[in-house]
């Protein structure tokens, strides 16, 4: 995901440091070219020879260190860099960036970069909500740094409050959302939908159906980490939340429904990939509902068609992309929903093929739309998410 990228990590004096080589792993397993920059104080901490096993690159922590190759090192390496990322950042180097000081290596090449710049402070909570601290924090944010915002939680020195670092996993989202994709989708609003419904019976039961979520959720974070503005609406599932995406959680159809049109107005792009459970149970009497040889009969009736609702409501310039899961006759079953609902693509494929439909990891889809069938072979959900809106660009 990340080949032909650098990384540079600067790491400074806080017990937090050892976390980074966590995180500099996983940046090597995603193909990123990494190299670390210590403070001397963060080598108390963590020894630079762990950074330089991990990622092959040599671990810089003296300026004046003439053991490399003949060029200026804080210059090369920021002409380098396609995002910086300062994880643990101390209060004083915090300081030192927000006010232009370069006595360090770290220091030095932050102010020769160009590139976007991230900073995970992590310190003590008095020292956090210091308010000399708090201004500095707010300098960086004026001259475009990002400023993560640490994790609340039980501290190295005993105390309880904010000054955390956030995890390696946490560190990695905003990495990639920076420099994974190409931002060609920026100041687009896309809404997706994904997930079951879950249609109550009484308290204990419910209906409704197989899926899983993992393709909209794809087809969501891919969005996101091409720059889109991204709302997900999404029904009950095990899957971890997309980070940086307005995650709106329902539970029935109705629940989808008006979650969905409600905040249909304001979008560019709508991709339903729920499926929704089309029946619910019926509005009726108990008397009407009756038992027979120890089971219960429910009368049912239809929920709302949402995509159908959509179509009929379409605002100029809005792209309505569907979902079709069929188990015969795909192409004509798909393209008539195409027709039916207004909608300018429907993904279709087929739930009897091995490698697609619910719960799996991969997907095998037929990109339908009103001139052109396109049948994509068997891909991660990720890729199946980066070729249905590389179609959805291509078309709006």
């Amino acid at each position: 995901m990340l080949k032909g990228k650098t990384v540079l990590l600067g790491v400074t004096g806080s017990i937090a440091a050892y976390k980074i080589a966590n995180l500099a792993s996983m940046l090597m397993k995603l193909h990123c070219n990494v190299h670390v920059i210590m403070t001397k104080n963060a080598t108390n901490f963590i020894n630079p020879i762990t950074f330089e096993t991990l990622t092959n690159n040599r671990c810089i922590v003296d300026t004046f260190d003439r053991n490399f190759q003949y060029n200026v090192e804080h210059v090369a390496l920021a002409k380098q860099a396609d995002v910086v990322m300062i994880a643990p950042a101390s209060a004083n180097v915090i300081a030192k960036l927000a006010h232009g000081l370069a006595d360090d290596m770290l220091t030095t090449t932050a102010l020769a970069c160009t590139c976007k710049k991230i900073v995970s402070p992590a310190m003590n909570t008095q020292m956090y909500n210091n308010p000399i601290t708090q201004d500095n924090m707010g300098i960086l944010r004026h001259y475009g740094f990002e400023v993560i915002d640490p994790a609340s939680g039980y501290l190295a020195c005993g105390d309880i409050g904010a000054g955390k670092m956030p995890e390696p996993e946490v560190l990695l989202d905003y990495i990639l959302k920076e420099i994974a994709c190409e931002k060609d989708m920026a100041g687009m609003n896309v809404l997706v939908t994904a997930g079951p419904t879950q249609e109550a019976i009484d308290p204990v039961r419910y209906i409704t159906n197989h899926s899983t979520g993992k393709m909209g959720y794809a087809i969501a974070t891919t969005a996101m980490l091409r720059g889109a503005n991204v709302t997900l609406v999404t029904g009950p599932t095990n899957i971890k939340k997309p980070p940086f995406v307005n995650v709106v959680e329902i539970k029935s159809a109705q629940d989808m429904f008006e979650a969905v049109t409600s905040r249909a107005d304001g979008q560019d792009i709508i991709i339903k990939s729920a499926a929704v459970a089309d029946y619910r149970p019926a509005n009726v009497s108990d008397e009407k509902v009756k038992k027979k040889d120890g089971d219960m009969a429910i009368a049912l009736e239809r929920t709302q068609d949402i995509i159908k609702f959509l179509g009929e409501h379409k605002k100029e310039g809005q792209f309505l992309c569907g979902f079709s899961m069929e188990t015969q006759n795909i192409l004509e079953n798909s393209r008539a929903k195409l027709e039916k609902k207004n909608l300018d693509m429907i993904v279709a494929n087929n739930l009897k093929v091995a490698g697609a439909g619910f719960g799996t990891d991969t997907n095998i889809v037929t990109m339908i739309t009103k001139d052109e069938e396109l049948e994509l072979d068997i891909m991660s959900k990720s890729e199946v998410a980066s070729a249905i809106l590389d179609k959805i660009l291509e078309l709006k």
